[in-house]
């Protein structure tokens, strides 16, 4: 079903607003508009809905216990959040992170990126796409499954790889430990991603899942937007991989971010991404201002 930005809101009921006008400021991403208002009417109706769900969820779990005759054991609530690079869905991931642990029924959230999963450079270089840094085979997904399957069963302690964004790599022997969360956001291009023929997605574990969506032509905006802040920012530290870039006039960096998004993002985009929106249960439609104008809800 499909719900107007007005409607939505009126769902949030008597939800708390919890958060500050400096905390959202901390959470937001560069470039990235998000006000209190936002949060009000967009984010405070969806951490309502999924605390119900994850009420629901912990429910469905008792049941089958007593069935089974089993004690009953903690079951992690996972859950996704899909979108386009520069669509928001990291500030999404963030917001809710912050927002749900701040519910009495599940304080231990815990947030995983994909890109904690995608192969090192050395390893892309080797296998020569490292043009496709992004797309679906730049992922070690047996790896990513493993690491929620061993949370999803309630391991004491899983780890995870750590992605460097400065360095443009995954970190040698770096890791970030999740142990038995309430809660699991994993935030990612591709988590809704089907699995190949007899094996599982990583979305067969997921309890909900959202897909962060926007125009095209807005997205490309915001990405080279983004890019030019970037530039002027991260790309200037001496460790960044791209510091090369920070040297570029404002013409060549805009001709090479156009180039990037239109041969490698908007490509992912189109093949890879926008087609596994119609696997999420929930979709942030948003406007070219970067806020969210419709939401459509699976009701199965």
């Amino acid at each position: 079903m499909e719900l107007s930005r007005e409607q939505w809101s009126d769902l949030r009921k008597n939800t708390p607003l919890t958060l500050t006008a400096e905390e959202l400021e901390e959470l937001r991403g560069l470039d990235d508009p998000i006000d209190l208002v936002e949060v009000t009417d967009i984010y405070l109706p969806l951490t309502r809905l999924l605390n119900l769900h994850y009420t629901g969820s912990k429910q469905r779990s008792s049941v089958l216990s007593a069935f089974l005759g089993h004690a009953e054991r903690r079951v992690p609530y996972i859950l996704g959040i899909a979108g386009s690079v520069a669509v928001g869905k990291s500030t999404t991931a963030r917001l809710l992170h912050t927002l749900l642990a701040r519910w009495p029924e599940h304080p231990h959230v815990e947030l995983i990126t994909t890109d904690s999963f995608l192969y090192p450079n050395a390893v892309l270089e080797a296998k020569g796409i490292m043009h496709r840094k992004g797309f679906p085979e730049s992922y070690d997904r047996r790896a990513l499954v493993r690491f929620v399957a061993e949370v999803k069963a309630g391991a004491a302690e899983v780890k995870a790889p750590i992605y460097s964004h400065l360095e443009y790599d995954i970190v040698p022997g770096a890791s970030q430990s999740v142990k038995s969360p309430d809660i699991l956001i994993i935030e990612g291009l591709n988590v809704l991603q089907p699995a190949p023929p007899t094996a599982l997605a990583v979305n067969d574990y997921f309890d909900f899942s959202i897909y962060v969506d926007a125009k095209v032509e807005d997205i490309r905006t915001w990405y080279v937007e983004r890019f030019h802040k970037l530039r002027r920012t991260a790309f200037e530290d001496p460790k960044s991989y791209f510091r090369y870039i920070a040297e570029l006039s404002y013409e060549e960096a805009t001709k090479f971010a156009v180039d990037v998004w239109r041969d490698i993002n908007e490509r992912n985009l189109v093949e890879n991404i926008a087609p596994t929106r119609g696997r999420a249960d929930l979709v942030l439609k948003k406007g070219a201002d970067h806020s969210v104008r419709k939401v459509r809800l699976r009701r199965t």
